[in-house]
């Protein structure tokens, strides 16, 4: 699939975001998050003219050392977040190309950015390729019953609300919480842009917050580093099992300087495999606004770069903070191309949520390169159309070449994955080779009434070859309703953000009441219906 890197312009983003000095926000019964906001101070003793327009309080550097106030003009230049061009995914006939193939996904980066933008009043007419709907989905939780010893499956097949001709189908897939994987010890290197980029306090202020939150979580078998990265990298803590000492060496960080992130993930690879425990949890998280402007800048080149480092065994978080200047697409592709997973912080609750409240999920790997192949049968299906993973695409020969990469799951994470399909109208196939469903004929496996059956390939995380499961699917109708409706009221959010071609009949009303009817009183949940009403929706 053709990718580009897009940069998206927000009107009045720093105007508004220069208002008020944010401070760190409590966790609430709702499950509320309050938005940093840029600092106002303004002072004229700047080193570098980074440093001045990193201060956030409307100045830039002048000539004779002095910051001068920002005119419209140059705050509009300032306010620049680059996210990586999405291009819908559309109906695939059945009988020509009756496999789906694409790679898990867990991050919910997408999610808490489109949150933040939200709640900050910033305007929803350039933001269609920073929607990834699967990432929104991926953020909530769903019911999964039954329990197998690696993957589970929960699945339903309703009618589809925006367009009632057609069928959707919905599985999450679950990785078993308790699959005995070998974690002598947690290996965490927190690697974090000191740059002066990131001297807002929704940045580096909140990234110090959000790892003092992880460090107080360690056992005794776990060690922590620090690393952090502006003109230069520097290593400030080594293998430490000490929350003082670790907290101390956070505080010590301040923001000046430019940002030479390669030379960062260098430094940081090099002090996980000096500190790397046999059978333990090595993995770097890093901490960012993805605006890298010295050593490797590009995408492509970040991208091979990590995926060069991830050879050493080390897994990777990538934690996004901020707004002006964020590079969404920056910190997509470092994660996908480290054996990574990447997440938005814009909240101390967020951060909780990620690094505490879900800390196995998200830092304790149990099955790597998984990938997903549906093979949808054409006597029950004419054709498909899968929402979401358009950047996780893969070609139908790659999903058995275990040279190809696939995504990472932690200990019970989620992946839920939703079809658009068209039932066929009768028994009628082109003929297709090597297939269960058909060959020159329809085989007798295309007779059982099956709709599909999804296939999962995985990797332990310290094997080079993977393992298969496959899981025959047929219509037994919606297997949890709120869980159902809330995903129908996500997927309709992100169409009519999108501006959709498939978007039917939703609304942002029917996507609220399909959502709402599936809150469950889940305060997460919730809470996306409160976003709803801020965009407008009717209750």
């Amino acid at each position: 699939m053709k990718k580009k890197a897009i940069t998206l312009f927000m009107a009045g983003l720093m105007i508004a975001a220069m208002t008020a000095c944010g401070t760190k926000s409590e966790a609430t019964d709702s499950g509320a998050y309050t938005n940093y906001a840029m600092s106002t101070s303004k002072n004229n003793s700047y080193a570098t003219a980074d440093d001045c327009e990193a201060d956030g309080g409307g100045y830039f550097y002048e000539a004779n050392d002095t910051c001068a106030e920002m005119s419209d003009e140059y705050i509009e230049e300032m306010n620049t977040e680059e996210y990586n061009f999405i291009e819908e995914n559309g109906f695939v006939n059945v009988a020509q190309a009756p496999l789906s193939t694409f790679a898990a996904d867990v991050d919910t980066g997408s999610y808490c950015n489109l949150r933040r933008i939200i709640n900050g009043g910033w305007g929803l007419d350039n933001v269609a390729s920073s929607i990834r709907t699967e990432e929104m989905i991926n953020y909530f939780d769903y019911t999964v019953d039954n329990s197998d010893d690696v993957f589970s499956v929960q699945y339903s097949v309703g009618d589809c609300p925006w367009n009632t001709d057609n069928k959707l189908l919905v599985m999450t897939m679950q990785a078993n919480s308790e699959i005995n994987v070998p974690n002598e010890g947690n290996n965490f290197v927190f690697l974090i842009d000191s740059s002066g980029s990131m001297s807002s306090a929704d940045k580096l202020s909140l990234a110090i917050d959000s790892f003092k939150l992880l460090a107080g979580t360690l056992g005794p078998n776990d060690r922590v580093s620090v690393v952090t990265y502006s003109g230069s990298s520097e290593t400030l803590l080594e293998g430490s099992n000490d929350y003082n000492e670790i907290c101390n060496a956070l505080d010590k960080i301040t923001a000046g300087g430019g940002t030479n992130g390669s030379g960062g993930i260098t430094a940081a690879y090099e002090c996980a495999t000096n500190n790397y425990i046999e059978n333990g949890n090595n993995r770097v998280i890093i901490a960012s606004d993805g605006d890298m402007n010295l050593g490797i800048t590009s995408q492509g080149g970040l991208a091979d770069l990590i995926s060069e480092k991830k050879e050493t065994g080390v897994f990777l978080t990538v934690l996004g903070f901020g707004s002006g200047n964020y590079s969404d697409a920056n910190m997509e592709s470092i994660a996908d191309a480290g054996n990574g997973n990447y997440f938005y912080i814009d909240s101390i609750n967020e951060a909780e949520r990620v690094l505490c409240e879900k800390m196995k999920q998200t830092t304790v790997t149990v099955a790597k390169d998984v990938k997903f192949q549906v093979e949808f049968n054409p006597a029950e299906v004419a054709s498909y159309r899968q929402i979401g993973y358009e950047n996780r695409q893969m070609s139908a020969s790659d999903f058995d070449d275990d040279t190809k990469d696939g995504g990472e799951i932690g200990a019970g994470a989620q992946v839920t994955v939703c079809y658009e399909i068209v039932l066929a109208d009768n028994n009628d196939a082109d003929d297709e080779d090597g297939l269960k469903y058909q060959d020159s004929t329809l085989s007798e496996a295309a007779g059982s009434g099956e709709l599909c059956t999804v296939a999962v390939r995985y990797k332990a995380p310290d094997s080079d070859e993977s393992s298969l499961i496959a899981y025959p699917l047929v219509d037994n109708g919606v297997s949890n309703r709120e869980d159902f409706n809330f995903i129908c009221g996500i997927i309709e959010t992100s169409m009519v953000l999108r501006n959709s071609e498939y978007v039917g009949t939703s609304t942002l009303d029917s996507a609220y009441q399909l959502a709402y009817s599936g809150t469950n009183s889940n305060k997460y949940r919730e809470e996306f219906c409160k976003l709803l009403l801020t965009l407008g929706a009717e209750q």
